[in-house]
């Protein structure tokens, strides 16, 4: 595959508010800030690598490390074919094949993840499965026992004008109904495109506005959010209650996209920049802080597809006991 393809491909992996009354019952039920983080979780995305070569044993590592819970990432077997095909085209770039269960059944994964006391709040999936198989989360979900299922980013095709993101709006209250109706819930994880403004609106915000709060959540990506030149810490605050999950990594320096941040060429371009949690110059303290004071529950660290896991993934975690 010619590096443009991957790039365009990448975007398939990457692996999103009411004010008012919703807003002021979230701060009045508000938990007080914890000392540390009491539970600290990992995106497998970000050592898929090794947990191909040795699921079993990756795991291990992690629990010794001090992590509890996991997000994983699909496609899953379920998944739709535009999924598997789009990741079958960029893993011979990426040198790895794994994905969703890493090749084992899911009750073989949840007896692994027993036996090292994890567990798994959320997964991540395509846009095409939430919305047309939401039922085939059913059965791995009485298995595996996760809350959320996620969407870890927009289409390119379907982010290209402000209308788009009206529709996905309604795309996501829809898939937020079902996801109830099999007790889940749906969030959205957001890259850094759509946070510019566009003829005096951010396309985020109008998206987001335009959502149902007990049918769509968020999980914050604090890198892609930077990179997008917006402010973490205000955004917690405006979605008051919203944002149940957040993936933490570090940046050095800090860098805004070269563009609007709407292509993974763009992307691609900061992950040189992406380091380890309390390496970078992120204020990832109060970040954090601002997280579960307004109602963050789970934060996961992701480093992509990141080199020497074993050594990085124990900085991340090391750090963020002591926040």
């Amino acid at each position: 595959m010619k590096r443009n393809d991957f790039i365009k491909q990448f975007g398939l992996l990457s692996a999103a508010g009411v004010l008012g009354m919703e807003q002021l019952i979230a701060h009045s039920f508000t938990k007080p800030v914890m000392d540390t983080m009491d539970k600290i979780g990992i995106q497998l995305f970000s050592l898929p690598a090794l947990l191909e070569k040795d699921f079993e044993g990756g795991i291990q590592m992690l629990s010794k490390m001090g992590y509890t819970e996991l997000e994983m990432f699909g496609p899953f077997e379920f998944s739709a074919e535009s999924a598997k095909k789009g990741w079958e085209a960029i893993t011979p770039m990426l040198g790895f094949t794994g994905s969703g269960f890493f090749g084992h059944s899911a009750d073989k994964v949840k007896a692994i993840l027993s036996e090292n006391k994890m567990s798994v709040p959320s997964v991540h999936s395509d846009l095409d499965t939430l919305e047309s198989n939401m039922e085939a989360f059913a059965p791995v979900m009485e298995t595996l026992g996760f809350k959320y299922v996620t969407l870890p980013a927009i289409p390119d095709d379907r982010r290209k004008t402000m209308d788009d993101y009206k529709k996905m709006a309604d795309t996501f209250n829809t898939i937020g109904e079902n996801a109830k109706k099999l007790g889940l819930k749906f969030a959205y994880h957001n890259h850094g495109y759509g946070l510019n403004e566009v003829d005096g609106q951010i396309p985020f915000e109008v998206m987001m506005d335009a959502t149902d709060p007990d049918l769509v959540f968020l999980e914050m990506d604090v890198f892609w959010t930077t990179a997008g030149r917006a402010n973490p810490v205000e955004y917690l605050k405006k979605y008051s209650g919203r944002y149940h999950m957040m993936h933490i990594k570090d940046m050095k320096p800090i860098t805004h996209f070269s563009g609007d941040g709407s292509d993974a060429p763009q992307w691609m371009e900061l992950f040189p920049l992406m380091t380890n949690a309390g390496d970078g110059d992120m204020d990832l303290d109060s970040i954090i802080k601002t997280a579960q004071e307004h109602g963050a529950k789970h934060f996961f660290v992701e480093q992509d597809i990141v080199k020497q896991p074993e050594v990085a993934l124990k900085v991340s975690i090391d750090y963020l006991k002591t926040v």
